[in-house]
């Protein structure tokens, strides 16, 4: 058994890039990911309304368990419930081995790899590869806030839903998180 580099997070490593073929696909077709998303963000605001009247934390289950299932093919998500695909070029930075979430360590290999799996391309670069053909790209470099370890595993789409709606000024849809 391989013992690990200090640096190194004990476990199991990375997929090989076969392995992350859908991710990889994800990230370079980037920009129809976009587009998809902003209709189905669209839908899901106008259904925040019908959502609060069923209770937020009802729903919050199965629509998670939908999300975790689409979004775990399409971007290899780990339902941190603060999703940022959307400014990463559909690359989900918490695959990064040391989950940096404002762009990459000093240690990205001169070919583009992962300093901690040197077999696995950086999420960053991948980041801003996919970022670079989406409309707002330039998103990439606005700063994210840490994430709030208390929302993973809810569903990142609910999230937004009720922020949206609520600045929409479409009712009394509730932003208090559903209990677990």
């Amino acid at each position: 058994m391989r013992v690990p580099a200090a640096f190194e997070p004990a476990g199991k490593p990375p997929r090989t890039r076969g392995r992350f073929a859908l991710r990889f696909w994800s990230v370079r077709h980037a920009r129809l990911l976009e587009a998809i998303y902003a209709g189905f963000e669209r839908g899901l605001v106008r259904l925040a309304p019908w959502f609060g009247r069923i209770g937020w934390g009802r729903i919050e289950r199965p629509v998670a368990a939908i999300e975790r299932i689409a979004k775990g093919a399409l971007f290899d998500c780990r339902m941190c419930g603060a999703c940022i695909l959307s400014s990463t070029g559909m690359s989900c930075p918490m695959n990064c081995p040391k989950n940096l979430r404002n762009g990459p360590c000093g240690g990205v290999r001169g070919n583009g790899n992962c300093e901690v799996y040197p077999e696995m391309p950086c999420v960053w670069v991948e980041a801003w590869n996919g970022s670079r053909t989406m409309r707002a790209g330039d998103r990439i470099g606005e700063v994210q806030p840490p994430v709030d370890h208390r929302l993973k595993g809810m569903s990142s789409w609910l999230r937004v839903a009720r922020e949206k709606s609520l600045a929409a000024g479409q009712g009394a849809a509730s932003l208090a998180q559903p209990r677990r």
